[in-house]
This record gives C-alpha cells, sequence and structure tokens, in this order.
C-alpha cells in the first residue's frame, strides 16, 4: 500500500509553524509496513486542495491529511474532501453528544459554529477525538481511502493509534521495525567510513546514517511479517555496529546524552555541579532535563564575569591575568572551585568564546575549555569548534557530557 499526507494550514504553508504531523505519521505508516512516496503542504484554500487531493488520488491507494478541522470559516478540509468525493454530510448525533460534553465538563458555553465538526457521510468511519472536539474519520472511495485528521498532534496522535492503527492493520501485510543507535564522538563521514562494507552490502535489515550538532544516529529497519522477526534480523547488525563503533555508542532510541550522563551518576550515586562561563546554563539545563536528577545533581553556577569567577568559584586572579579567563588552568580551577564549593563528588566547567566577536588570532571564536573535576583529579581539554554563537555553546555543552561519559566509564 503508497500512503500520501497531505498538511493543510496555511501557517504551515508559511512557516508560522512546524509539521510535525507529517513527521509523526510518515514513521508510524512505516511501522505498519504502509510506504510513504509523498507529502505535501497546501493553504487554506478549497480549490488548492481539491488539485492536490485530485493528485494524491491518480498515484497514492491512501491519502491523509491533516489539519482544518476547526469550527471556523477557514478550516474547510474536511468539507473540501466530502465535495471532492461526492459525498453528502448529515449530523452524526454521537460526535455532537461528545461535542456538547466537552464544552460541558469545562463549563463553557459551545459556539454554534461548533456543530460544523460533527457533520459526516453517513457512510464514514468516526475516528472520536477524546482530546479535543474535532472528530476524524475515514472513506473508502474506488479502491482508495482517505483519512482525515485534526492538526493539533495532542489530538491526531492519540486518534491515528486508538482509531486508524487498527483499521489499517486489515490492509497491510508485515511490518517495518527499526531501532536507532545513537553516536557521539564521530563526525557523520567517519562514522560511516567505519561501517562502510556494511553500508555498502545491506539488503534487509537497511542501516542509514543521520547527522545532528554533535551527533549521528544510525537507524537500523528491518521488513518482516512479524515484529519479533524483524528484532531478530536486526539483533547481528545492531552487533557489529556496536563492536565497529565501540564506545562512541552512547545510547538508542529516543535517549539524550544527558539521560545516560545522569542515569551514570544515579546509579553510582556520584555527586556534580557545574560551572560555566560561554555555556551560560546550557549545561545545568541539560542535566535537568532527565527527571530524578536531583538526587545527585546539586548546584550550577554561571559565572560569566572574571569577578564572578573569583568571587564564585574561587579561582586566582593571577590565573586569569596570566592565563586569561580562557584557558586550561582556569576551566581546571572553575571545576574544581564549583566542586569543593558544593561538596560534590564531580564538577564539570565550560569557557570560551562563543563569538560572533571576542575572537583574536591566538584565540579565535570556537575555542573552548572544558574542565572536570573528578574525587581530587583535574583534567582539561580544549575544543575548536564552528558555527554559530547558538551552535558553539550547544556544541560544548554536547562534548562536555560525553566527555564526562567517557571519564566515568573508564574508557
Amino acid at each position: 500500500m503508497q500512503a500520501e499526507i497531505l498538511a493543510v494550514g496555511t501557517e504551515i504553508l508559511l512557516g508560522d509553524i512546524i509539521n510535525t504531523d507529517a513527521q509523526y505519521v510518515a514513521k508510524r505508516l512505516a511501522d505498519l509496513g504502509v510506504e510513504v512516496f509523498f507529502q505535501g503542504v497546501v493553504g487554506d484554500n478549497p480549490c488548492r486542495l481539491k488539485e492536490a487531493l485530485e493528485l494524491a488520488f491518480t498515484r497514492s491507494d491512501l491519502v491523509i491529511t491533516t489539519g482544518g478541522l476547526g469550527p471556523t470559516k477557514d478550516d474547510l478540509t474536511k468539507e473540501t474532501v466530502f465535495e471532492f468525493l461526492n459525498k453528502k454530510a448529515v449530523i452524526h448525533k454521537e460526535s455532537l453528544k461528545r461535542i456538547e460534553e466537552y464544552f460541558n465538563k469545562s463549563h463553557r458555553y459551545m459556539p454554534e459554529s461548533n456543530k460544523k465538526q460533527a457533520y459526516f457521510p453517513e457512510e464514514a468511519i468516526i475516528m472520536t477525538n477524546n482530546n479535543g472536539t474535532a472528530p476524524g474519520c475515514i472513506l473508502e472511495h474506488e479502491n482508495k481511502i482517505v483519512a482525515v485528521f485534526p492538526g493539533p498532534p495532542k489530538e491526531l496522535v492519540p486518534m491515528f493509534e486508538e482509531s486508524f492503527v487498527p483499521y489499517i492493520k486489515k490492509y497491510t501485510s508485515g511490518v517495518l521495525y527499526s531501532k536507532v543507535l545513537r553516536v557521539i564522538g564521530l563526525g557523520e563521514s567517519r562514522a560511516a567510513e567505519m561501517i562502510q562494507d556494511i553500508l555498502d552490502n545491506q539488503s534487509n535489515p537497511t542501516v542509514a546514517p543521520y547527522a545532528k550538532d554533535g551527533e549521528v544516529t544510525f537507524r537500523i529497519t528491518a521488513k518482516a511479517n512479524e515484529e519479533e522477526e524483524a528484532k531478530k534480523l536486526i539483533d547481528p547488525i545492531e552487533k557489529l555496529l556496536r563492536e565497529r563503533l565501540g564506545i562512541n555508542v552512547y545510547g538508542e532510541g529516543n535517549t539524550t546524552i544527558e539521560d545516560e550522563v545522569a542515569k551514570i551518576l544515579i546509579k553510582n550515586n556520584l555527586t556534580i555541579a557545574t560551572a560555566e562561563s560561554c555555556t551560560g546554563g546550557l549545561l545545568a539545563g541539560r542535566l535537568i532535563n532527565y527527571p530524578g536528577i536531583s538526587s545527585v545533581f546539586l548546584e550550577g553556577a554561571v559565572t560569566y564575569s572574571n569577578e564572578a569567577k573569583i568571587k564564585r568559584l574561587g579561582v586566582r586572579k593571577e590565573t586569569l591575568d596570566r592565563y586569561d579567563a580562557v584557558s586550561d588552568e582556569t576551566a581546571a580551577e572553575m571545576a574544581e572551585g564549583i566542586a569543593k564549593e558544593a561538596g560534590t563528588d564531580i564538577g564539570l566547567s565550560t569557557t570560551g568564546i562563543a563569538g560572533p566577536g571576542g575572537g583574536t588570532e591566538e584565540k579565535p571564536v570556537g575555542l573552548v575549555y572544558l574542565g572536570i573535576y573528578i574525587k581530587g583529579k583535574v583534567k582539561t581539554k580544549k575544543l575548536n569548534l564552528n558555527g554559530n554563537r547558538q551552535k558553539i555553546r550547544e556544541v560544548a555543552v554536547m562534548k562536555s557530557l560525553d566527555w564526562l561519559r567517557r571519564e566515568l566509564s573508564g574508557k
């Protein structure tokens, strides 16, 4: 089965919001063994939407629309689809009842315009919306299928899982199952080079690298009749990748580098404090993303000025005068200073030049020093990073967390 996704909304077309719906739907369809060959975005215009539907129906078995199911006049997706298919809509009493109950529960007045959300062709399969007012629907027409979903992800996702997945499974054979390995410390080209023979000889499963700021992911995808069979196909390829890439593989799935570092800290009951200059709190913020980190993360200090480094962390004025704030020596004293001041096992520090100004020939923009203090031992690391101010700061945080991970793993 071949599918096409049409996102409806002028706000998406103009770039005011990101089309996360298409990303989610495409991923889930792939999981279900449905191939997505085309995606499109069309504004809130009935004529252009009909043109998009006409093209989609010539080349796809399944057309999924997202957005445009609201109560206002510019929410015309559903009505346009019905008109395109020459289907007459009538009130669906159960949907109207649910919409009325939605407003009654919150003691709100229901505008008359919301009633339009309860109109569907009699032959439509209604997809209940348990998180909003707009139901979705599925229509079968001349050996084609169209599924109409609301736009808000909090409504679309549960509707897709609860109503659409059970429906579409009767039309699909087999599954696509993917596993993602997350790699840090290697660029995409270097990581791909290390497994080039695997990439050259892939069939089922397939291996696809994707580069992100500071890390690379490898998606291993297998096609099989059942999910367990697909997992068995993936296992030997995953083992090969882990052997080749070694310690650079830090996790799998949707995990993050801060998640993995936090797990190590909590498992080993190692307390930590951070001292930041150029990253300005991003490092502490990433660690605090992990639920339960409060048991080991005791303190974070943003010491942007030299005075703050001296007063807050105990960095010596002589060090700053002789070596400057951006130096190995300052990074070391920052890491040790925050650990001793906070009474933690670990101190982690960042100091550098994020730009766009402030760089010199000797110390250019992108120069960052990291410091680690672990139970009395201090180490530093020098980084030369590229990119704009935000990218330099974010990559510096990723590098510092990965360095700590490696130090704690003993590798």
